[in-house]
């Protein structure tokens, strides 16, 4: 992982605007560059592990990140995925409240982010209407992500679950050919290999996706 002031980097500054620049306001934008701390991760760091207390919430300047929860066996389960211009509702929450994370944070492709200390987090939910509106609608579109995979789980077949799970990865990396083994898909949709690969084959006859040595080609977006 790499971690530098933000301020140091002009062209990161570009992407703070890029992501950010129709949301808030050029005050706001340059008070983000002058306190933010640049992070970057490979694809499937961890960025936030279960039980961290965080300081900081992330902006997503690039690359994408899937969000998990874990059981008490250890099986995860993927929450929701997080894009550029995003942030985690969930750690606004540890942050302000100064709890533990329940979450997990993987970097689905390469990553870079850009950490706001809590106190300023604060101090701009007063100070400024765009960062207020932000933070509410993150919290909403999060809330929103969760209700969906619950109804998912309570009310879709597996092979369709399987099937809006690799469309959604598809979308989120911007490519129709995903590096992914059988056992891994299985790991996020919280169930057994044998499970998976008997879908994943079901879904190729279909001709919705097309199965290659570790990946997967999906078809029907």
């Amino acid at each position: 992982m790499e971690e530098v002031c933000f301020n140091t980097s002009l062209h990161m500054k570009e992407q703070l605007q890029d992501a950010y620049g129709f949301i808030f306001e050029d005050q706001l934008i340059e008070e983000i560059g002058n306190v933010g701390t640049y992070k970057s991760f490979k694809k499937d760091d961890v960025i936030i592990e279960i039980g961290d207390y965080l300081k900081s919430m992330p902006l997503l300047i690039s690359g994408a990140i899937k969000v998990l929860r874990e059981d008490k066996d250890g099986d995860e389960l993927v929450l929701y995925f997080l894009e550029r211009g995003d942030t985690c509702a969930m750690t606004l929450t540890c942050c302000i409240g100064n709890t533990q994370s329940e979450i997990r944070a993987i970097a689905e492709s390469d990553t870079e982010l850009l950490m706001i200390p809590v106190q300023k987090m604060e101090e701009w939910t007063a100070k400024y209407t765009s960062w207020r509106h932000f933070v509410f609608e993150s919290y909403q579109n999060r809330l929103s992500e969760m209700l969906d995979t619950l109804d998912t789980i309570a009310f879709m077949k597996m092979d369709e679950r399987v099937m809006r799970y690799l469309r959604d990865k598809a979308k989120i990396n911007q490519n129709e050919t995903l590096k992914i083994t059988h056992q891994q898909v299985a790991y996020d949709m919280h169930t057994s290999r044998v499970v998976i690969s008997r879908i994943l084959k079901k879904l190729e006859i279909e001709e919705k996706i097309k199965l290659h040595r570790n990946s997967i080609e999906v078809i029907d977006l």
